[in-house]
C-alpha cells in the first residue's frame, strides 16, 4: 500500500471517530432526562414527595399508661407551709431492669404532674395564679423525688387508697406488656407532689429503692 493510501485511510478513520464522539455527546445532552426542564420537574416531584412524607401523621406510641378516671378532689394543703415532694413506689417483685424502672418512674412523675396541673387549672383564676399552689411550691423547692419499694400489687393498691383518702394525688402506671413484663401490670405508684409530712403518713415506713 502506498504512503498516500495509508494517509487517506488514517484521516478517514480519525474523521469517523470524531463524528461518533460528537454525535454521542449531542444525543446525551438532548435526551429528556438531561434537559433543564426535565431536571427541574424531577426535582419538583422529589420535593413534593418529601413534603408529603414529612406531613404524614406520626403514630406516637408508649409502653405504659395511667389511670384517667376521677379519683376524687385533691387537697391543696394551703395551710401547711413546708417543702413538697413526690414519692415513687416501685414494685420489685416484677424483676424490672434499672432502665425499665426508670422509664416507669418517669411515666408516674408525668402522670402526677398532669393530674395535679389539671386539678389546679379547674380552680378559680385567682387561686390558679396563687404562687403557693402545690406545683409551684414543689418546683420552687427543688422538685424532690423519692423512690421506695414494695413487693406486690396489693401493697401498691393499698397505698394508693390510703393516699387518696388524705387528698393526695396518687397515680398508678400500668405497663403495656411489649417488653419485659405482662400486659397491664401495675408497676409504679406516684404520690404527690404534696407537703412532706402528709406524704410521709403513707410512705415513711417503706424502704428506699
Amino acid at each position: 500500500m502506498s504512503l498516500i493510501s495509508q494517509a487517506q485511510e488514517y484521516w478517514a478513520t480519525l474523521a469517523l471517530l470524531l463524528v461518533g464522539t460528537i454525535g454521542g455527546f449531542l444525543v446525551g445532552r438532548l435526551s429528556p432526562s438531561n434537559t433543564p426542564g426535565s431536571q427541574s420537574a424531577s426535582k419538583e416531584a422529589a420535593s413534593i414527595k418529601d413534603e408529603k412524607n414529612s406531613n404524614d401523621p406520626v403514630q406516637a406510641t408508649t409502653d405504659s399508661d395511667w389511670e384517667e378516671e376521677d379519683q376524687g378532689e385533691l387537697a391543696e394543703f394551703s395551710g401547711i407551709n413546708e417543702e413538697c415532694k413526690l414519692v415513687l413506689v416501685v414494685r420489685t417483685d416484677l424483676g424490672m431492669t434499672k432502665g425499665k424502672i426508670a422509664a416507669q418512674a418517669s411515666h408516674a412523675t408525668l402522670a402526677c404532674y398532669k393530674a395535679l396541673s389539671k386539678a389546679e387549672a379547674a380552680t378559680s383564676k385567682s387561686r390558679r395564679n396563687n404562687k403557693r399552689s402545690l406545683l409551684n411550691r414543689w418546683e420552687s423547692t427543688g422538685q424532690a423525688k423519692i423512690a421506695v419499694q414494695v413487693k406486690s400489687e396489693d401493697e401498691l393498691m393499698m397505698l394508693q387508697a390510703q393516699a387518696m383518702s388524705l387528698g393526695l394525688c396518687a397515680r398508678i402506671i400500668h405497663d403495656a406488656g411489649r417488653t419485659q413484663i405482662a400486659a397491664n401490670s401495675a408497676t409504679v405508684l406516684g404520690i404527690g407532689p404534696a407537703p412532706r409530712s402528709v406524704v410521709d403518713q403513707v410512705t415513711k415506713h417503706l424502704k428506699l429503692l
